[in-house]
C-alpha cells in the first residue's frame, strides 16, 4: 500500500506541501506526514514508491533518538494513535509509521551540509575552481577521496528552487557569526557520530545535510536526519575512487531517467514497475542495515 498524499485524511490546516512531506498545523504542535512521493530533477514522479515514506519517517525517528544526547530535536511523538480526532480511525493504519508530531520551531533558513568525501556537487565545484564553497583544497584530489577532516559547506535555503551554495562568510552575513559557528560545530559533531555508527554496519556516510530551528531561542535539530533523501550512503564493498558510486537511495530512478531519453523540461512518463520495486528495495535495505530491524 502506498500514500501519495495525506490531504483528506488529516483534519487540520495544511501549512506546506513539499515534494515528499506535508506539514499540518495542530495548534500547539506541527504534524509532519511523510508520503511515498518521489522526486528527481525537481519533478514529482508517478507512481509513488511503496514503503518509502515509512522508511524515511522511521529512520528519522531512529536517528533523532540516537542523537538526542548530542542535540535536542523537535520530536514530540510518532504514535498515530495519539492523533485522536485529527484523523479517522480507518485512516490510522495507512498513516502508521508515516507521522511525526513536532515542536513548532522557527526554521533557520540554512541547509547545513557536511561532506566527508569529495563527490557529487562538491566534486563538480572542485573540478571547476579547486574549491568547495569557497574553501581552497589541495591539488590532485581524486573523485570520492575521503577528506582528512569533514568540510562544512552550507547552502541558503530556497523553497521554490535549488538551494544556493554559500561560503561561511556569506552564512555569517545571513545569520550572524555566533550562530554560524554554533551550527558548524553541531553539524560536524552529528556527522562524526553517524559516520562511526554507519561504518560499524558496513556503510559509508559520504555526506549529509541538516536543518535546524529555534525554540525559545535554543537551537534544535528539525526536519529529517540521516535518511536516503538527506544523506549519501555507500555500501563499503562498492567504494572506489574515480567512479560514480551507486548510492543507497533512489539511484534506480535517476539511472532510468538518464537512459530514457527524457528531456528534463516536461513531466516524465510513469516509472516502470521494476524501477519502482527496485527503489522500494533500496529504501528498505538501508533501513535494515542501519537499524538491524
Amino acid at each position: 500500500m502506498s500514500l501519495s498524499t495525506a490531504e483528506g485524511l488529516i483534519h487540520a490546516p495544511l501549512l506546506y506541501k513539499g515534494k515528499v512531506r506535508e506539514l499540518y498545523d495542530l495548534g500547539e504542535h506541527f504534524l509532519i506526514v511523510v508520503t511515498d512521493r518521489i522526486s528527481a530533477f525537481d519533478y514529482v514522479l508517478e507512481p509513488p514508491v511503496p514503503e518509502k515514506g515509512n522508511v524515511l519517517n522511521k529512520l528519522s525517528a531512529f536517528w533523532f533518538e540516537q542523537t538526542k544526547d548530542l542535540l535536542e530535536n523537535h520530536v514530540v511523538h510518532t504514535d498515530v494513535n495519539k492523533l485522536g480526532h485529527v484523523t479517522d480511525e480507518q485512516n490510522k493504519e495507512l498513516l502508521k509509521d508515516r507521522i511525526m508530531v513536532t515542536l513548532k520551531a522557527e526554521r533557520i533558513d540554512i541547509e547545513c551540509v557536511v561532506r566527508g568525501y569529495i563527490t557529487g556537487g562538491g566534486w563538480r565545484q572542485y573540478e571547476q575552481t579547486g574549491e568547495v564553497n569557497g574553501i581552497p583544497l589541495p591539488e590532485g584530489l581524486r573523485k570520492n577521496e575521503r577528506f582528512p577532516k569533514p568540510l562544512f559547506t552550507p547552502a541558503a535555503k530556497n523553497d521554490l528552487g535549488h538551494d544556493e551554495d554559500i561560503s561561511l562568510h556569506q552564512m555569517k552575513e545571513l545569520v550572524g557569526a555566533e550562530l554560524t559557528v554554533e551550527l558548524e560545530e553541531k553539524s560536524l559533531a552529528l556527522y562524526e557520530f553517524a559516520r562511526a555508527f554507519c561504518e560499524k554496519r558496513g556503510i559509508i556516510l559520504a555526506d549529509c545535510k541538516f536543518e535546524f530551528g529555534l525554540v525559545n531561542g535554543k537551537v534544535i535539530l528539525i526536519d529529517e536526519v540521516f535518511t536516503p533523501d538527506s544523506s549519501r550512503f555507500w555500501a563499503q564493498e562498492k567504494y572506489e575512487l574515480d567512479v560514480e558510486i551507486d548510492s543507497m537511495d533512489k539511484e534506480p530512478v535517476r539511472s532510468y531517467l538518464a537512459s530514457s531519453g527524457w528531456d528534463k523540461n516536461s513531466k516524465p512518463d510513469p516509472l516502470p514497475a521494476e524501477v519502482v520495486e527496485e527503489t522500494t528495495a533500496r529504501y528498505t535495505d538501508i533501513w535494515r542495515r542501519l537499524t538491524a530491524q
